[in-house]
């Protein structure tokens, strides 16, 4: 055997422990591709259930979501043809916006008394029958006929 012999052995032995590694390396892979292969199956499997669930729990809530929509709607409209109907008397009877004016500056007003009393029985020395101390309060004939905690 010459020097050549020997040479082509080396290399042809390389080559089949290059190629007995490249086979080692698919069969490798093959059996990691069975095994994603079982796992997506599996999570499929379980998947399949919740993803029924879900669609069922939406397809339940869509129902009373859809009856709140439809209150919602007849809502709006109401809220419209109070607005358009006021609106329209408003226009029409110039009188009535008059009083409407007038009943709320009074009610205005009639609020920032209440505020205003109640700021000064906040602040004072706690004589609640009106600074005299020990007796009785006044008598209801004795107050006022005007009240300024009654309603319009």
């Amino acid at each position: 055997m010459s020097a050549g012999g020997i040479a082509a052995i080396i290399a042809a032995s390389a080559f089949a422990v290059i190629a007995i590694a490249i086979g080692y390396a698919v069969v490798r892979l093959g059996r990691a591709i069975d095994e994603v292969g079982a796992s997506i199956k599996a999570i499929t499997a379980d998947t399949t259930p919740l993803l029924e669930e879900a669609t069922t729990t939406v397809r339940l809530v869509n129902g009373p979501l859809q009856s709140v929509n439809n209150i919602t709607k007849a809502a709006e409209d109401l809220t419209v043809k109070v607005s358009g109907a006021a609106s329209n008397f408003l226009d029409k009877n110039a009188m009535a916006v008059k009083v409407l004016g007038t009943v709320l500056a009074a009610a205005s007003k009639k609020q920032s008394r209440r505020s205003a009393n109640s700021s000064q029985a906040g602040s004072t020395s706690g004589r609640a029958s009106g600074g005299r101390k020990g007796k009785k309060p006044a008598s209801k004939k004795a107050r006022s006929t005007y009240d300024e905690d009654e309603e319009f």
